[in-house]
């Protein structure tokens, strides 16, 4: 999900095993009939337009990149911010991959896998900037799916 809480997926109108011709043509067709262009003469629908647009162009940029695409369909794309680098995004691509492989070997659950990856990630922060943060299931970050 996207920080606003919505199925890239769903932006589209495609299905999670939709191949990159059929993301791309979903994009195209989103980006038609939503483009604040054509609604620049309608006030009213011209601002649900652009957010719309917005989405659809944030869904397309995210879903059309393997990686990035991995990483959302993991849950974890919250993870990432816009001024990280490409060795960042090739290391969380191979988290990703060694869940997958993990699970499907011990039966663990995805989920799992990724509250392991945040239980390390919060030790991370906490010895870096040396506070003792509560840990406790209900305070640790959940990721969402579509």
């Amino acid at each position: 999900m996207s920080e606003a809480g919505t199925c890239y997926y769903s932006v589209l109108g495609i299905c999670k095993q939709a191949s990159a011709s059929e993301i791309r043509d979903a994009y195209r067709r989103q980006a038609l009939k939503w483009h604040p262009d054509r609604w620049m003469r309608n006030p009213k629908v011209a601002g649900e337009a652009k957010k719309r647009f917005q989405q659809i162009q944030e869904a397309y940029s995210v879903l059309s990149d393997k990686g990035k695409r991995k990483i959302y369909d993991a849950g974890l794309l919250g993870l990432l911010t816009d001024d990280d680098d490409e060795g960042f995004l090739n290391f969380m691509q191979e988290m990703v991959l060694m869940m997958q492989n993990v699970r499907s070997q011990e039966g663990n659950t995805l989920e799992d896998l990724q509250g392991l990856l945040m239980d390390m990630m919060a030790e991370d922060e906490r010895h870096k900037f040396g506070y003792d943060w509560d840990t406790s299931q209900s305070a640790k970050k959940k990721a969402r799916f579509c």
